[in-house]
């Protein structure tokens, strides 16, 4: 990959010694800083993160990194978008005030041997269909935490059961950061912005909105009453019939630690949460159950 160039305002460091170098001084003038972890080919939904952090912050700082331990064998490290120029581009545009973008060498120097693990909340969904990839996403946003020492770290809700994971990663190991999930940014359709929509091709593209339709109605139809597996069935049927191969769930959870619900009518918070491959792209997404107060 072609390594970007500086934007104006925008200041690239590759390296650990680098980019605590560059915070320090940030933090020694008492400034605040906000971290926005990314893995690239950024997207409104990535910028809005930035935006976001500029609220909480003086400093926005957001990572660049492809992590190769939270994709297994068989998935798209290798054929991930990639364009850090255009990423380094938009991040000006944002307000981002530095990107730091190391290679992986300098993330998993050799001899590398440590990893982060955190259970219960990682089980299901997400960690049942791809049970490695939470070990890696732990393990690089513990480093990227140490790292920066950031006062707010922003993550989407898109990706709900990693903002989960992350914030019982910082609850459990006492880290001195405020996570803040920020709401999923979508087109017109309601399809999630995801880097991963450049597999789409465009009958797939036409299909694609579906997903976030059939999660909304399954909402919907719990938030008034109904069953909890009627409605999960329903998305399913729904996702089949748009035109979604594989569905690797399409499942109630609560909210807070993603527990399953029973059958029945939803007993708390909830969240409807979604998994589904369409061609090459495997897209996913969530909708927050709004019960109506009785």
């Amino acid at each position: 990959m072609t390594h970007a160039t500086p934007q104006p305002g925008l200041a690239i460091v590759r390296t650990v010694a680098e980019v605590r170098d560059r915070l320090g001084a940030w933090r020694a003038q008492g400034l605040r800083i906000a971290l926005v972890p990314t893995m690239g080919f950024l997207h409104e939904g990535h910028l809005s993160l930035v935006r976001l952090g500029a609220t909480v912050a003086e400093k926005v700082v957001a990572s660049l990194f492809v992590n190769p331990t939270q994709f297994a064998p068989s998935e798209d490290f290798a054929a991930y978008p990639r364009d850090e120029a255009r990423d380094a581009a938009l991040l000006a545009g944002a307000g981002c005030h530095l990107l730091y973008a190391p290679g992986v060498e300098e993330m998993y120097p050799p001899g590398f041997a440590t990893s982060v693990s955190v259970s219960g909340v990682t089980t299901p969904l997400e960690g049942a269909a791809r049970p490695t990839h939470f070990g890696g996403v732990a393990t690089i946003v513990a480093k990227l935490l140490a790292q920066c020492r950031p006062d707010a770290a922003i993550f989407g809700e898109k990706d709900y059961q990693q903002l989960l994971v992350i914030r019982r990663l910082v609850r459990d190991l006492d880290l001195e950061v405020h996570v803040l999930g920020a709401p999923t940014v979508r087109d017109a359709d309601g399809l999630a912005l995801s880097s991963r929509n450049a597999y789409l091709t465009a009958a797939e593209r036409a299909i694609a909105g579906h997903l976030n339709l059939a999660l909304r109605r399954a909402a919907e139809a719990i938030a008034s009453g109904e069953a909890v597996a009627a409605a999960e069935a329903r998305g399913v049927e729904a996702l089949a019939r748009a035109g979604f191969g594989e569905i690797d769930y399409f499942e109630c959870r609560g909210a807070d630690d993603l527990r399953r619900m029973g059958p029945g009518p939803v007993n708390g918070d909830a969240r409807i949460l979604a998994a589904a491959r369409l061609g090459r792209a495997r897209l996913i997404d969530n909708w927050p159950v709004e019960r109506t107060p009785r």
